[in-house]
């Protein structure tokens, strides 16, 4: 039994060509997109979905606090943030471990991208107030958008994924310059627990995945940027 409440089912746009046989399609997405005043597009990132609370740091199971080594430091963390955390719990893409795209431009491994209160998620606004507060950056921010038309809305998911990430994305095998992970666009303004399907969408890349099973036994640490340049200036 889960003694937190696990990070919702992200549904993908029908035009998703990174889905595979676990993932759902949100076939309606239209009518739920024009339902909503504004929209944000945040870059997706890749690393692992981890969630802080004042019970502790949480990796896909929420039945207990994760063990993985790559969550140590935020473990550190946790130890002086808990008592001020109350009922929010702080979601962000843990990028510490490599997986299969290596980010070039790092100035820190935990990138906020939702901040829950109880029922509520709350807004984008109020999700970067925390994660500043908290001394974390946000996913990349990438439009606000005011919802019109279809065609168009799809069209600029498209365009906007055909570019590399804002931390400057690069293949963890090949080493070779790729393109962003994908899009993840949810309702600018708060809303319930219970309505996320209907709030939250992504848009993965085909093939993005490099990384099998047997990659935890064998992973490394994602360089920051200043131990880059360090690096660079020897």
């Amino acid at each position: 039994m889960s003694i937190s409440r696990k990070y919702g089912r992200t549904y993908h746009y029908p035009f998703s060509p990174g889905t595979t046989s676990d993932d759902r399609i949100n076939h309606g997405y239209w009518k739920q997109i024009e339902a909503i005043n504004n929209v944000v597009h945040t870059e997706k990132l890749d690393g692992e979905n981890t969630c802080i609370s004042k019970i502790g740091v949480f990796a896909r199971s929420h039945a207990t606090p994760t063990r993985h080594p790559w969550a140590n430091y935020l473990k550190e963390k946790w130890t002086w943030l808990k008592r001020d955390l109350g009922d929010l719990e702080i979601f962000g893409e843990n990028l510490y471990a490599i997986h299969s795209i290596e980010y070039q431009k790092l100035n820190q491994h935990f990138f906020v991208f939702g901040v829950r209160d109880k029922d509520q998620w709350l807004s984008w606004e109020e999700t970067k107030f925390y994660a500043n507060l908290m001394d974390f950056p946000t996913v990349p921010e990438i439009s606000l958008v005011k919802p019109t038309q279809e065609k168009e809305y799809k069209n600029e998911i498209l365009t906007l994924t055909n570019n590399s990430s804002t931390l400057q994305s690069i293949d963890a095998n090949s080493k070779a310059p790729c393109l962003m992970e994908g899009i993840v666009t949810r309702n600018s303004n708060a809303y319930a627990v219970n309505d996320f399907a209907q709030n939250v969408f992504k848009y993965v890349r085909k093939d993005h995945v490099k990384t099998d099973e047997h990659w935890t036994r064998n992973w490394k640490r994602a360089a920051l940027l200043s131990e880059r340049s360090t690096t660079c200036g020897k």
